[in-house]
């Protein structure tokens, strides 16, 4: 049976039209869930093809995290943030929490409206005020993408170091960046079915590994000197929580990507349970891992190749499995990455199938990646600042789309699938010129003072010396003005929605009626 624009669901969402036009960059990437790679775009999912299952979210979160960046980090809380153990803990903990606790909040609207993040945003910014704070968020994820490139060609190069005492040269990082693109790309185009049996078979090997490696560091450490550490400063320990917070809060507009098959009839509570459990389950114990084991070698936090550093920490017969199954890691990631890429730059007005879409990004994180492992002097510290600018950006967006979220969570409505997909001046989307000019001004006015508090090697905000810049919350800052301009501000209107279409009339029907 059709549904038509406008129906509702079972929990009050609109559901995705079966017989309504769709645009042309929509026809081009509309598939099956069935097939092997998945050729759904941005258009939102008909009910018919909601077949997900919650518990799906917790492998997702749990690859989402696998990586030895988190090592680095929490090194890095150690080394230059001067935390004890007990505060790296606590400091992990607390950003995880915060961080992904907002990812699985804002994933339920993928859920109401059977839409990736990107699209959905239409609804909150305005068809073209879409463009704006999505043009940020792309050009994010070429900074996350290149970043989780160059530390996968570095596992790379470590493990045939360690197993064949090949030394690093030009064209071998040219060659395994390549390879790890590459194969980023071709996992990353098949889509949501490939991605979610990967993502399940690194979880149990990963998990198993990392028992291995705690177990190594509980009899190999040094707990006395662990210990023994001193606390550091509140100031320190609450930007080293806003360092750890900044990864996740990057996943935040991708979170409603893996809810969009999930039925109408998932509860939000599970979904927000099992995306907070997924990514603690790996976040807090890497983080620790990296700061137990600086205690020993600081160069951790300090190392241009932060990946070699394992092979030279645990043995052989550790760091080479550790390694390779944390390059499958990485290749998710980066994978889960370009997947929402694909969307976004749909969103954008790319006029390419999602699995091609993704090549944009998968060609700029090469030639990133290659000037980042070639050229930069410092991979930590490029890191550290991509990172502090990436929760800036990526905050000013959670402040505005979560308001806008609460503002749907009566409404019969929710998400009008064919308002998404037109970006006409008939759109129920187009407010004023195509604009929703509260949230512009909510997101364009938070977003310049969050850069304001905001320090790093490559930009110093003029109010870096006020409290909020010395703890290093411009991030939370920019989320709560965000959030409470858009709530202040006049509720936007949004046009009328597009009048059921009535079912045709059958010749039985019309005879019928004439009898009577």
């Amino acid at each position: 049976m059709a549904v038509s624009p406008g129906v509702t669901g079972a929990d009050g969402a609109a559901s995705a039209p079966s017989s309504a036009p769709a645009s042309p960059a929509a026809a081009e990437t509309t598939g099956a869930l069935d097939e092997t790679v998945e050729s759904r775009g941005i258009e939102p999912v008909p009910d018919h093809e909601r077949s997900g299952r919650v518990r799906e979210l917790f492998p997702t979160w749990v690859a989402a995290n696998i990586s030895v960046l988190l090592l680095t980090m929490g090194a890095g809380l150690v080394v230059f943030n001067g935390l004890n153990f007990w505060q790296v803990l606590l400091a992990a903990a607390i950003a995880g929490g915060i961080s992904f606790g907002l990812v699985g909040l804002l994933s339920v609207s993928g859920k109401w409206g059977g839409a990736p993040g990107a699209m959905l945003s239409r609804a909150t910014f305005g068809v073209r005020g879409n463009y704006f704070p999505g043009m940020i968020l792309w050009v994010a994820r070429f900074g996350w993408e290149t970043i989780n490139a160059v530390t996968g060609a570095y596992a790379v190069l470590t493990v045939l170091r360690l197993l064949f005492g090949v030394r690093s040269s030009t064209p071998l990082i040219a060659v395994t960046l390549l390879l790890f693109v590459g194969v980023t790309f071709v996992v990353s185009g098949m889509g949501r079915k490939v991605l979610n049996l990967c993502n399940t078979w690194s979880t149990y090997l990963f998990g198993l590994f990392t028992v291995l490696v705690l177990g190594y560091l509980v009899t190999t450490m040094d707990w006395g000197a662990v210990f023994s550490r001193p606390a550091g400063g509140t100031a320190m320990f609450i930007a080293g929580i806003g360092t750890i917070a900044a990864g996740g809060i990057s996943w935040i507009p991708t979170g409603p990507d893996f809810a969009r098959y999930l039925p109408h009839s998932a509860e939000g509570r599970k979904i927000f349970g099992t995306t907070l459990s997924g990514a603690l389950l790996v976040l807090v114990p890497m983080v620790l891992m990296g700061g137990v084991m600086s205690v020993k070698d600081p160069a951790l936090a300090k190392t241009d190749d932060p990946v070699s550093f394992l092979g030279e920490a645990l043995p052989m017969w550790l760091a080479v499995p550790y390694l390779v199954i944390a390059l499958i890691g990485m290749v998710l990631i980066n994978s889960l990455s370009m997947y929402s890429a694909g969307f976004t730059a749909q969103t954008m007005g790319v006029k390419l199938p999602r699995a091609w879409a993704v090549s944009i990004n998968a060609g700029i994180s090469l030639v990133g990646g290659l000037l980042l492992m070639l050229v930069a002097k410092s991979f930590y510290g490029s890191f550290i600042s991509f990172l502090s600018l990436l929760a800036v950006s990526f905050s000013a967006w959670v402040g505005v789309y979560g308001i806008d979220m609460l503002r749907r969570r009566n409404r019969t409505v929710r998400y009008d699938p064919a308002g998404l997909l037109d970006t006409s001046r008939s759109s129920r989307y187009w407010y004023v010129g195509g604009y929703c000019w509260q949230a512009m001004t909510a997101w364009g006015v938070a977003l310049l003072l969050g850069l304001g508090f905001t320090k790093c090697d490559w930009f110093t905000g003029p109010l870096v010396s006020t409290w909020i810049g010395e703890n290093g919350l411009g991030w939370a800052a920019t989320a709560l003005l965000a959030a409470l301009l858009y709530a202040v501000l006049p509720v936007p209107r949004e046009g009328a929605a597009p009048a059921p279409v009535p079912a045709p009339r059958t010749e039985e029907a019309t005879a019928g009626t004439r009898r009577h």
